[in-house]
């Protein structure tokens, strides 16, 4: 039997505690920019002190994450040096995997995208050739060399944000690869169910076969999931908000009390199989009159304003049902003609508002990029526990403690 002393906390989760301390100061750099921010201010923020502060911030500065960014002016006494977060430090790939179509992205610790690629993918193809599209996307995006320092990044086992080289100069690293694609999947092992109009994927280990073929850590979610994460990320005072994805399916990813919410067997966000018309037209699922196959079926004989209609009369009931402050809209076919079904949406919810007595505006706005969020959406699944952003906001299992870093 373990006899360690854990009483009151002393000694409990040491390790965690200290990436945990990490990560409140990554995070606030990366929201400082490259103007910095000094190490008072840090200590101020994240309740540590300025000693922790210190020997936290010359630990990441030693693995290449932070360097320097000047001197703010001096009020009177010494001036402050100011760090800043070094975005080339560290990388991450997202890879959206649509029914047709393959999307990746290489992003920075920013978020920022420095590669893409898009190619066809046959989603119904025998899982290997699937995976091995899917590998040759992440090596492709992985070899750019357009970085700041001038060299390739590098791939390969391990968790490390960067390696040193035999020079000492940091080798900026690949932290994983968030994996997005349509559900229902188990996203804590990251293994697929029974993908809409693909069932043959049921029971794959999609998580481990990818990571086996890329040497890389691996998380899986939800297509619709990863964007509504990425968009939170960006915007944190977003409040509650329904992403609503059309594309070659419809699903939502839904942001709920600041928390991505998966629901307790992770299937929330099946938004395109709530059934509107009882006797209507076979879907995908197997069910009649969804969401999903009426709207898509109105877009097919170019009936725009019907297939927008359809939507907004599914985005009101979710208002409804959730009282959620907010509803954006994206995929590619919204971005086929995003004035339309921001105009068919938001009739539907503000007629239905009205007829309530609710009277409250609900605004409806796109995340623009078509497809692109949810493959940035993915990266940001490896990247969110770098910066904290664990829980439900972040992925269960598989890319925590990326970046090393336990002092403080």
């Amino acid at each position: 039997m373990n006899r360690s002393d854990t009483r009151n906390g002393a000694g409990a989760n040491l390790p965690t505690l200290r990436h945990h301390n990490a990560a409140l100061v990554l995070d606030l750099l990366r929201a400082a920019g490259g103007d910095g921010i000094s190490r008072l201010e840090l200590a101020e923020r994240t309740g540590l002190t300025p000693q922790a502060v210190s020997k936290i911030t010359a630990r990441l500065r030693a693995e290449g994450l932070v360097a320097g960014a000047g001197h703010r002016a001096s009020t009177g006494g010494k001036p402050r040096t100011l760090l800043r977060l070094v975005p080339e430090a560290g990388f991450a790939v997202g890879l959206h995997l649509d029914r047709d179509e393959l999307t990746a992205v290489l992003v920075d610790l920013t978020g920022t995208a420095v590669a893409a690629r898009k190619a066809p993918l046959d989603l119904g193809a025998p899982a290997e050739q699937v995976l091995t599209d899917a590998a040759d996307a992440v090596r492709e995006v992985c070899a750019v060399r357009e970085v700041s320092t001038g060299r390739e990044v590098s791939t390969g086992r391990g968790a490390d944000a960067v390696r040193e080289t035999g020079a000492g100069a940091p080798e900026p690293r690949v932290l994983g690869v968030g994996v997005a694609l349509p559900g229902p999947l188990d996203h804590r092992d990251g293994v697929l169910h029974r993908v809409t109009g693909f069932p043959q994927w049921d029971g794959y280990p999609l998580r481990d076969a990818l990571a086996a073929r890329t040497g890389l850590p691996v998380v899986v979610d939800k297509d619709t999931n990863a964007a509504a994460l990425g968009l939170a990320l960006g915007a944190p005072d977003a409040g509650d908000f329904a992403y609503l994805h059309l594309g070659t399916g419809l699903g939502a990813g839904l942001v709920l009390g600041g928390e991505l919410h998966r629901g307790t067997r992770t299937g929330a966000g099946e938004f395109g199989h709530q059934t509107l018309q009882l006797d209507g037209p076979v879907c995908g699922c197997g069910g009649r009159g969804c969401v999903e196959v009426l709207c898509l079926a109105a877009e097919a004989r170019g009936d725009r304003a019907e297939a927008a209609r359809v939507l907004g009369t599914g985005a009101a009931n979710l208002v409804g049902l959730l009282d959620i402050d907010r509803v954006v809209l994206g995929g590619r076919t919204v971005a086929a003609d995003e004035d339309a079904y921001v105009r068919g949406v938001r009739a539907v919810i503000e007629e239905r508002a009205r007829r309530d007595g609710t009277g409250r505006p609900v605004p409806v706005t796109v995340a623009g990029g078509g497809d692109r969020p949810v493959a940035e959406g993915a990266a940001q699944l490896v990247l969110a526990p770098l910066f904290g952003r664990v829980g439900r906001m972040g992925p269960a299992s598989g890319c925590q403690d990326l970046s090393g870093t336990h002092d403080g």
